[in-house]
């Protein structure tokens, strides 16, 4: 056990190793193997870590936008550099497959790369001579300490959509990684303190719901950044918003995906598996229903064959289409609403059930599962199943599967697949979602644009990056300056001439 790395905080600047009493094992999805060893942060850390990100920013605020761009630049670079070697820790963590792992650190540069643009979107207004006189001013400043709490499925992208343009904004940053595969967080935190961020800027402490509570208590840290469960997400914004905290929390989803009969068959159908069953459907884009509509549900059969070739392996295995779940309780669970699809009257076209891999016996591998006939109370369409689970709905017409997709509570991600305009624009004017895929399957938008979740998908007004990124780190101050004599006249009334 002496052997097992244990992963250490990162507070001021400088690798820390805990001293808590409270440790999670990390475990590599494909064979149970213990691989590090997590802490659970005590109290005293995380007011360190807080009090090191205070007593940062009072200079790094004053730094330069210059600097701070340059920084990122700098990060953009080693995050290449390293790409294979943080890929290859979020395999082994997560389970996700090595071309999927680095597809992730490549999405998470977008976010760095629009970090680099914050200087020419951080800009005020002026308006000289708003009255005789008197100029009125805003400039846009950061909020101080913030903090972001992140789940598993991204352990890199995630983080990059939070710590880069908060902090290049002139904000300090404690961020809290899922316990479950914290390595590959940690190495982009170092990744970005060897960029240039000054001690204290970036710290990292790990932990549970104990932790992620004290963040949002803290009297100290003027903002949250959450993506995660809607469980998990709902408590946060609570939390944060009693606490008078600006919040930001993107949540659960149940994403649907149309097909039109005017679709290109192949492309359709080929999008449709990677973005139900790619990295084991542990994603909150991934696309969980399918909804076909009148002609096109003949395709379903060539659909089920298609996703019964895929091959399922450890994710080292670059030839895998999909590797194991996070771990066992998540493969237990999966396989238990496999179940709860059978029991409510679903038709099971495919089982992922009792999946072994050779030589991964222990692995948590579920194998792409297909329902059909399924109805809205059904348990498999209520709930997000966060697994390689999907679900078909076979409707006559696209305004039936707009209104079909409208009533579902949540509203992170949709797309359709159509080759006619009319379509499309019907498509996306009248569905109610945030995310909108045109023959795109999951339409998660490049970094410069922000991520629109809504409905039960989110709380908060902004999301994460583009535009709203820069809204949400910072604040407007607005100033009102006379630069002349004083006006010898007494004026008792509020206006200005």
């Amino acid at each position: 056990m002496s052997d097992i790395p244990r992963v250490p905080l990162l507070i001021g600047g400088e690798l820390v190793q805990s001293e808590t009493t409270e440790w999670r094992d990390v475990i590599d999805p494909a064979t149970q193997e213990v691989v590090a060893r997590v802490p659970f942060a005590t109290p005293a850390e995380v007011e360190r870590a807080v009090a090191n990100a205070k007593e940062a920013f009072k200079t790094w605020r004053n730094t330069s936008q210059a600097k701070r761009r340059q920084i990122m630049v700098d990060f953009a670079q080693l995050l290449r550099e390293h790409t294979p070697k943080i890929a290859e820790a979020i395999s082994r963590e997560h389970g996700k497959t090595l071309p999927d792992a680095e597809g992730e650190v490549a999405r998470g540069l977008e976010g760095v790369d629009h970090a680099v643009s914050a200087n020419t979107l951080q800009l005020g207004d002026y308006a000289e001579n708003a009255a005789t006189g008197i100029d009125v001013y805003s400039v846009i400043q950061p909020l101080g300490v913030c903090a972001g709490i992140t789940a598993f499925n991204f352990p890199v992208m995630l983080p990059c959509w939070m710590f880069p343009i908060a902090v290049t904004c002139g904000n300090t940053f404690v961020y809290k990684p899922s316990e479950q595969d914290p390595t590959a967080s940690l190495m982009v935190a170092q990744l970005a303190l060897e960029a240039g961020l000054p001690p204290g800027v970036l710290n990292v402490v790990h932990g549970g719901p104990d932790v992620a509570n004290a963040l949002c208590d803290h009297p100290d840290i003027k903002a949250v950044s959450f993506i995660g469960s809607t469980r998990v997400g709902t408590e946060i914004y609570r939390r944060s918003s009693n606490a008078g905290k600006r919040c930001q929390a993107m949540m659960g989803a149940k994403n649907h995906s149309v097909i039109m009969p005017d679709a290109d068959r192949e492309a359709a159908l080929n999008s449709m598996l990677g973005a139900a069953f790619g990295a084991a459907g542990e994603r909150c884009m991934a696309i969980s229903v399918l909804v076909l509509v009148g002609e096109a549900q003949k395709w379903l059969p060539d659909f089920v064959e298609r996703a019964r070739k895929l091959k399922i392996n450890v994710g080292t295995d670059r030839q895998a289409d999909l590797g194991p779940l996070i771990s066992p309780a998540a493969k237990q669970r999966v396989e238990g609403f496999i179940q709860k699809g059978v029991d409510e009257g679903a038709e099971l076209l495919l089982d992922g059930r009792g999946v072994k891999v050779a030589g991964y016996e222990k692995g948590n591998f579920v194998g792409p599962t297909v329902f059909s006939g399924v109805k809205a109370g059904m348990s498999i369409y209520r709930e997000e199943i966060f697994g390689p689970v999907l679900s078909v709905v076979l409707v006559d017409t696209l305004e039936e599967a707009v209104a079909f997709i409208n009533a579902n509570p949540n509203g992170n991600g949709t797309s359709i697949f159509t080759q006619d305009g009319g379509h499309a624009r019907y498509f996306q004017n009248n569905i109610d979602v945030g995310q909108v895929g045109i023959n795109i399957p999951i339409p998660v938008p490049v970094a410069w644009f922000s991520f629109t979740g809504s409905r039960a998908s989110k709380l908060g007004d902004l999301g994460p990056n583009g535009r709203q990124s820069i809204y949400f780190w910072t604040q407007t101050k607005t100033v009102t300056a006379r630069w002349q004599a004083h006006s010898r006249e007494v004026n008792t009334t509020i206006s200005m001439k």
